[in-house]
């Protein structure tokens, strides 16, 4: 779901230390606006901010249109390309990823010509921002390992473009594979590249469906409030094959992941603390999507929703009511953050009773902000016959919470 993350990262990151861990030049410019969010409750960068009205805005329902839509919508504040999957080396090792490549708008597009009067435009004025997280499970170790990078798109350090999809940040991208034959429009076959210190993958994904429509056809409203929505897609099933580095020892490994894509120029709303994201892929071909947006009182917003996919790609919308997640145990980070570990997830109306279980327990990113998002194993029955799977789960906004706490 990840509905404001990548607003907070990125303004955060900017304005603690810069880019890069580097002062930002003269010329970059951040709202004073932004500046204010920051000396608030660490909350607050998850808010709506002045500057997000003179950006376009998520209303209606509209016409996606492939493979354009999977390139960049930069008159919208802010979106992400965000991957997870899983990974299978010969000798059966398993391993788990988290790519993704968030884009902020700094300033509305109508003012992004605009230079000081008598002035010229400085070669590294801000006008968007990017932030690239990284993570791996690595099973066989029983290690997590996160990282992120930050850069302005000035001097082409990093940027998007479509038709062919390009997003980088430094040397890590994704892109359209030159190397592929022509692929259908829905069906895209990308490069993905990104190394650190540790660990690296250049890996090939061949999307193995049509793009589902999340919400309303791509709707996806998060509050009453008008604009806090997003247009909202996911490909649950992407064949993937390559390599993986681990300390410089390349792994071949072949897999399945799952793309999300967001847009708009929302942000959470002030009576929301976070949410939890489920992204679930059973044995059956089918597939799961649902987020739970947590209010301030802890209980669930009625804007919680999701979708379920069946082998042949169809999809239907589920509400809020048509779905109960029990939380059967917690982990306490190293920092003292408390997260949901464990659930139980029933929705009568398909016939699913799953169990969900971290394959490790700690693996929460230490990003700006922190929040946690593992692999996770799946059993359980559908219609009364048994099925096994695995996923993705993501919980946002308890790490922030209890830092407003101790304030």
């Amino acid at each position: 779901m990840r509905f404001a993350l990548g607003l907070s990262a990125a303004v955060l990151g900017v304005l603690v230390g810069g880019c890069g861990g580097e002062p930002a030049p003269h010329g970059d410019s951040v709202p004073a606006g932004e500046a204010a969010q920051v000396a608030g409750s660490p909350l607050e960068v998850l808010r709506p901010s002045e500057l997000d009205a003179h950006f376009a805005q998520v209303l209606s329902p509209r016409q996606f249109v492939f493979p354009a839509d999977h390139g960049p919508h930069p008159h919208y504040r802010h979106e992400w390309w965000y991957l997870t999957g899983h990974l299978e080396a010969m000798d059966g090792e398993e391993f788990g990823f988290e790519v993704t490549f968030f884009r902020v708008g700094l300033v509305p597009p109508q003012e992004s010509s605009a230079t000081p009067e008598g002035g010229e435009a400085s070669r590294w004025r801000a006008r968007q921002i990017y932030v690239a997280h990284f993570a791996v499970t690595d099973l066989a170790r029983r290690q997590f390992h996160s990282t992120e990078r930050r850069a302005r798109e000035a001097l082409g350090l990093a940027g998007a473009a479509s038709e062919p999809l390009r997003v980088w940040l430094g040397p890590w991208s994704l892109a359209a594979d030159p190397a592929a034959p022509e692929a259908e429009s829905d069906r895209p076959v990308w490069a993905l590249r990104v190394q650190d210190e540790r660990y690296g993958l250049d890996l090939k994904l061949r999307a193995l469906q049509a793009p589902v429509l999340n919400g309303d056809g791509g709707l996806s409203i998060k509050s009453d409030s008008p604009g806090a929505a997003s247009y909202y897609y996911s490909i649950p099933r992407l064949e993937v094959q390559g390599r993986l580095v681990r300390e410089g020892k390349p792994i071949a490994v072949t897999g399945l992941a799952w793309l999300d894509r967001e847009w708009g120029s929302g942000s959470l709303g002030r009576e929301l603390q976070g949410w939890d994201w489920y992204a679930l892929e059973l044995d059956d071909g089918s597939s799961l999507m649902f987020y739970t947006l947590r209010a301030r009182d802890g209980g669930r917003d009625r804007h919680s929703a999701g979708t379920w996919s069946d082998a042949t790609g169809a999809s239907g919308r589920i509400a809020s009511e048509d779905m109960r997640i029990d939380v059967l145990d917690s982990w306490v980070s190293p920092e003292g953050t408390r997260y949901p570990s464990r659930w139980r997830i029933r929705s009568p109306s398909l016939g699913l009773d799953l169990a969900v279980d971290p394959v490790l327990a700690n693996q929460e990113l230490q990003t700006t902000p922190r929040y946690w998002e593992g692999k996770v194993s799946v059993a359980g029955t559908r219609g009364g016959r048994s099925v096994r799977g695995r996923g993705y789960v993501e919980l946002v906004g308890y790490a922030l919470s209890a830092a407003a706490r101790k304030r």
